[in-house]
């Protein structure tokens, strides 16, 4: 068999039948393998007219078809799946030879699998992409780690298939090791902060208008032409507005109550714990998942708990309508922020050198959570590449301060009115934590040293101290 083939997919399931397609049809000669081969053969009869494939039936077949240096991309499912695939194909490879795992991956995984791969002279290469089934079709955002060698050899083919934005490719070079699906991980923890912010505004208009979906989704079309455009808001407004075949009701409301995850969110939470960063919204939004399918505790509770609520009569729409559209705004850009600054938090801590305006600049299309601001991220750091907060860019300031007022009547409207806002309501406290001049964590350090000797620090002096709170109560300095 002739090595002509400058790309390899392995995994033919739905994103690697179709990142396949995507190779094909920008000119490159794509091999293809899938441990059935009846996905192989399915993909050729089906889209073989894309462009010029090589299907293989076995492993060695398919490596032998790749030209050097071989560039394989994996699409398989993550954790075992995903190692058992490389344990059968790094035997076949020789050094140089690049691996790239495509696929959803916990990033120590890929940090694991990168130093191993090194070890025996091959490249790997964790790669967030991002943009769902059409995406990896027509233009995903691609979020590729590894060496920066590697990338000279494959930078070029995934910008090529990547969307792009005003002519730039939404692909870049993020950083070594597990850096690329560390970014896709944050990626998808906001994709969480961003669509429970949006549930939370469509069950707001609902409980606050007695709005019926369609009547909804004409809000957030139209809200889809403002600082709000965005990917998930467009459809929004197109599942509001769909009615179920079966039943003839709104959609939306024929669906179970159920919200379901396949990790990433929570992956993200734990490691904003271990870093310590504040990711309230997204944390929020993970746990409102989890409340979703807490079907017990919500059985249990279902006419037992005392809600009292009060009966909500909206009697200004439009004021309302725009109220909710200011919260939603400040919220997203709080959950940006905060997803951003546990980025930095981790290229600090693993020295990857991220460069966020680069990461704003490749979410702008083919990704889930792509939206007009992500042009004003980008720039806030292009103005200011150490930025310390998103949210005190001076764009932002302005646009959020903005609707600070709005944001404060929903909460405190759904608060009253029982309705439960865990998003918005988090995003606001961090806000007025973050901006406050002093906050209760003083008493905190004084218990904490009360019952541990822990320590604190005072306002009026340098260094560290201890009162024997048991003994006499004095004051030490510590060493």
């Amino acid at each position: 068999m002739s090595a002509r083939a400058q790309i390899g997919v392995t995994g033919l399931a739905v994103m690697g039948r179709n990142l396949a397609r995507n190779f094909a049809r920008h000119g490159y000669t794509v091999a293809v393998h899938n441990r059935s081969y009846a996905k192989t053969a399915s993909l050729i009869a089906d889209h073989g007219s894309d462009g010029d494939f090589i299907p293989s039936e076995s492993m060695a077949d398919f490596v032998a078809s790749l030209a050097q240096p071989r560039k394989v991309v994996i699409m398989v499912k993550a954790g075992a799946p995903t190692d058992a695939v490389i344990a059968e194909l790094v035997p076949l490879l020789d050094e140089g030879d690049i691996v790239i795992d495509a696929g959803n991956a916990h990033f120590p995984d890929t940090i694991r699998r990168e130093a191993a791969l090194k070890e025996v002279g091959l490249h790997f290469v964790g790669t967030g992409v991002s943009g769902g089934e059409e995406g990896a079709l027509n233009g995903p955002s691609i979020m590729p780690g590894g060496s920066a060698e590697s990338y000279q050899w494959l930078g070029p083919i995934l910008e090529d298939i990547s969307a792009k934005v005003d002519g730039v490719p939404c692909c870049t070079y993020v950083g070594p090791n597990g850096a690329g699906h560390f970014v896709k991980m944050v990626h998808n923890g906001i994709e969480y902060a961003d669509m429970q912010l949006i549930a939370e505004a469509y069950d707001l208009l609902k409980q606050g208008l007695g709005a019926t979906a369609p009547e909804i989704g004409e809000i957030f079309a139209e809200w889809n032409k403002g600082d709000l455009e965005s990917f998930l808001i467009e459809i929004t407004a197109d599942v509001l507005q769909h009615t179920d075949a079966e039943t003839g009701k709104p959609f939306v409301d024929i669906i179970l109550d159920r919200a379901e995850q396949k990790g990433t969110g929570r992956w993200t939470v734990q490691n904003a714990l271990d870093l310590g960063v504040p990711i309230t919204g997204i944390a929020e939004a993970t746990f409102a998942r989890a409340l979703s399918g807490s079907v017990p505790q919500r059985t249990a509770a279902a006419g037992v708990l005392v809600g009292d609520a009060g009966a909500w009569e909206v009697t200004d729409r439009e004021a309302f309508i725009e109220d909710v559209r200011l919260a939603l705004y400040a919220s997203k850009v709080v959950a940006y922020s905060q997803g951003f600054d546990q980025i930095a938090a981790a290229s600090e801590e693993f020295g990857w050198n991220i460069d966020r305006g680069a990461m704003a600049r490749i979410w702008r299309g083919g990704c889930i959570i792509r939206a007009r601001f992500l042009n004003r991220i980008t720039e806030a750091y292009e103005r200011d590449e150490n930025l310390a907060l998103l949210l005190a860019d001076p764009y932002f300031t302005e646009k959020v301060g903005e609707g600070v007022s709005a944001w404060r009547r929903i909460v405190s409207l759904a608060a009253l009115n029982g309705v439960p806002t865990p998003a918005f309501a988090s995003s606001l406290s961090y806000y007025d934590g973050v901006r406050a001049e002093r906050l209760p964590a003083n008493l905190i350090q004084a218990q904490r040293d009360f019952f541990g000797a822990h320590t604190y620090q005072r306002v009026d002096k340098p260094g560290v101290f201890h009162t024997e709170w048991s003994l006499d109560r004095s004051e030490t300095q510590e060493s």
